[in-house]
C-alpha cells in the first residue's frame, strides 16, 4: 500500500506540515504553483491543503486520481469548486473557528475606525495639520448594531457590540428564537433591520442567496448615516451603488475588508470620502494562521487514517471518536445495498434505511451514505460515500431514514428497503459480535449468510434435488462451492440460495444455471 501523501499548496504554518509528518503522511509545500503544474502533480497525492490562491476547479479534480480529501484552511470555499468535487467522492473541510475571533475583532476594529475617521485623521495629522473641529466622529454605545448574520463569526461580534453597550439586531435565517435570546440578540427580517440600524456588518457566506444582499435597493431603505462594515466575503454588497450613497451621503461611511474582485486594485470606491479598506486581512493574525494550519492538518488526518470527517462542506461530520464504532455498520450498509442493488438493478425508485436496536443510537448519516454507494457502486464507477447522496439526488431517488427504538429478534439491525415497479424490495443485516457484517433476511426469507467475495443468488421452486442438481452443474464447470446458505419462503414453495463461490459465474454459467428444472431466477454476485 502507497504511503498517504499530502499536499500543501498555498503558504502555510509549518506546523501543518509536522501535524501531518508526526501522524505518519508524507508532506509536500509547493506554494505558487501555476494551475498546469498543479494538475501535473495532484494525481500523487491523498490529500491537498489549501488557503485562498490555490483554485481547485473541476480540470484540477479531473486530475486528481487519488484525491480523497481538500482542506481549506480558513472559512471561505469559494475557490473549490465544490459540485465537482462532491461529484468525485472527494471530501472538502473548512477551518470555520480558527480564524473567528480574528476576523470578528477586525470588524469591531473598522466600526471604531468608521465611527471617529481614524485613517483620515491619522493622514490629515501627520501631514501637519491640526483639524480637531473637522474629524466629529459618533459614539457607538447606545446605538444599533445590524447583523446580516449570526452564525459562528456574528455571535462573537454580537458579544463584543453588546459590551460596548450597543443594541444588537440581526437578520439570520437559521436564527432561532432560542439562540437570539440566548445571545442576548433581537432576530428581525432584513428590511427591518435596514431600517433600524445604525451601523451593519455582514457575516455570511457568498452564495446565490446571500450575492449582492446590499443590493442598490436595499441599501436605500437603510437609515441615513448608517455605517456599513464587510469583513465576511466580496459580493455581498453592490460595490458601485455604495458609492453613489457615500457620494450622496446617504451612506455615513463604509470599510470594506473584501472585495467582489481581488486583490482590487482599482477600485471605484477607492478615495470616496468616508471609505476605509483593507486588503482582506480579516484572518490576517499570527494567532490565526497557526491556529487554521493546526486545525485543518488535524482534521485532514484524523480523516485519512481514521475515517473522521469534521467541519465538512458535502457530507455529514463523523468524528474519529465515532469512526471506530461506526465501521463495522458502514461495511454492513455498504454490502446490503450491494447486495439489492445487483439483485434489482437499475429499477430502483426509492430507498429507505432502518436502523433499529443498538444501531439506532449512532449517526444515521454515515449509514445511509454506505447504503448509497453500495446500491450506486453496482451500475456506477467511482462511487463513494461522498458522492454517492448526490448521484442518487441527481437520478431522482427518494431517500429516507427510519430510525425505531424498539429491539427486535436482534440487538442491532439495519434494514434497506428500495422501492421498484414491482414493488418494494427488502434485505436486512446484522452484526455478529458487534463486528462480523451478516444477512439475515433477504425479500422476506430468512437466509444467515456472510456477504463476501464471489456469490451467486439463486431463486427456484422448493423441491427435492435441486441443491444436488446445482452442485453438479458447479462441478462439471470447475467451480467450487465455498458456503451453501438456505432459505425458504413458508407456503409459497419457494426458496433462495445464496451460495459463495471460489471463481466468477460468467454470463454463460448463469445461463445455464437457469435452464435448471424449477430455477426462477440467478444472479451472480460480487462483493
Amino acid at each position: 500500500m502507497n504511503q498517504l501523501k499530502v499536499l500543501i499548496s498555498d503558504k502555510m504554518d509549518a506546523k501543518a506540515a509536522a501535524i501531518f509528518r508526526e501522524r505518519g503522511i508524507a508532506v509536500d509545500e509547493k506554494a505558487g504553483l501555476t494551475p498546469d503544474e498543479l494538475k501535473a502533480i495532484v494525481g500523487d497525492y491523498d490529500g491537498l491543503a489549501i488557503r485562498s490562491a490555490t483554485k481547485v476547479t473541476a480540470a484540477v479534480l479531473d486530475a486528481a486520481s487519488r484525491l480523497k480529501v481538500v482542506g481549506r484552511a480558513g472559512i471561505g470555499v469559494d475557490n473549490i469548486e465544490i459540485p465537482a468535487a462532491t461529484a468525485r467522492g472527494v471530501v472538502v473541510m473548512n477551518t470555520p473557528f480558527g480564524n473567528s475571533i480574528t476576523t470578528a475583532e477586525h470588524a469591531i476594529a473598522l466600526m471604531f475606525a468608521l465611527a471617529r475617521q481614524l485613517p483620515e485623521a491619522d493622514a490629515s495629522t501627520q501631514a501637519g495639520k491640526w483639524e480637531k473641529n473637522r474629524f466629529m466622529g459618533v459614539e457607538v454605545t447606545g446605538k444599533s448594531l445590524g447583523l446580516i448574520g449570526a452564525g459562528n463569526i456574528g455571535s462573537i461580534v454580537a458579544s463584543r457590540a453588546l459590551g460596548l453597550r450597543m443594541k444588537v439586531v440581526a437578520y439570520d435565517p437559521f436564527l432561532t428564537p432560542e439562540r437570539a435570546l440566548e445571545l442576548g440578540i433581537e432576530k428581525a427580517e432584513l428590511d427591518e433591520l435596514l431600517a433600524r440600524a445604525d451601523f451593519i456588518t455582514l457575516h455570511t457566506p457568498l452564495t446565490d442567496q446571500t450575492r449582492n444582499i446590499l443590493s442598490r435597493e436595499n441599501l436605500a431603505k437603510t437609515k441615513p448615516g448608517v455605517r456599513i462594515v464587510n469583513c465576511a466575503r466580496g459580493g455581498l454588497i453592490d460595490e458601485a451603488a455604495l458609492k453613489d450613497g457615500l457620494d450622496s451621503g446617504h451612506i455615513g461611511g463604509a470599510a470594506l475588508d473584501v472585495f467582489a474582485k481581488e486583490p482590487a486594485q482599482d477600485s471605484r470606491l477607492f478615495g470616496t470620502p468616508g471609505f476605509i479598506s483593507t486588503p482582506h486581512l480579516g484572518a490576517s493574525t499570527s494567532e490565526a494562521q497557526v491556529n487554521v494550519a493546526i486545525q485543518v492538518a488535524e482534521q485532514m488526518s484524523d480523516f485519512l487514517l481514521l475515517g473522521g470527517v469534521s467541519n465538512a462542506i458535502n457530507v455529514p461530520s463523523l468524528s474519529a471518536e465515532e469512526a471506530p464504532r461506526l465501521r463495522p455498520y458502514m461495511a454492513l450498509a455498504e454490502k446490503l445495498g450491494r447486495l439489492v442493488g445487483q439483485i434489482v438493478g437499475e429499477e430502483v425508485r426509492s430507498v429507505d434505511v432502518e436502523v433499529e436496536g443498538a444501531a439506532a443510537e449512532l449517526n444515521m448519516k454515515p449509514i445511509t451514505g454506505a447504503v448509497l454507494a453500495g446500491l450506486m457502486g453496482t451500475y456506477s464507477q467511482s462511487v463513494n460515500m461522498v458522492n454517492a447522496p448526490f448521484l442518487a439526488k441527481e437520478r431522482g431517488l427518494d431517500v429516507r431514514e427510519i430510525r425505531h427504538d424498539r429491539e427486535g429478534d436482534y440487538h442491532t439491525l439495519v434494514a434497506v428497503n428500495v422501492g421498484t415497479p414491482q414493488g418494494v424490495r427488502r434485505v436486512e443485516g446484522t452484526l455478529f459480535g458487534n463486528r462480523a457484517p451478516r444477512l439475515v433476511k433477504i425479500f422476506d426469507i430468512p437466509v444467515e449468510a456472510e456477504l463476501a467475495g464471489q456469490m451467486i443468488y439463486i431463486v427456484n421452486t422448493d423441491e427435492p434435488g435441486f441443491i444436488g442438481a446445482l452442485g453438479t452443474s458447479l462441478g462439471e464447470n470447475g467451480i467450487n462451492i465455498a458456503t451453501f446458505n438456505l432459505g425458504r419462503r413458508m407456503g409459497a414453495g419457494e426458496a433462495v440460495a445464496l451460495v459463495a463461490v471460489d471463481d466468477p459465474i460468467t454470463p454463460e454459467l448463469a445461463g445455464q444455471l437457469r435452464e435448471l428444472p424449477g430455477v426462477r431466477e440467478v444472479v451472480p454476485l460480487s462483493f
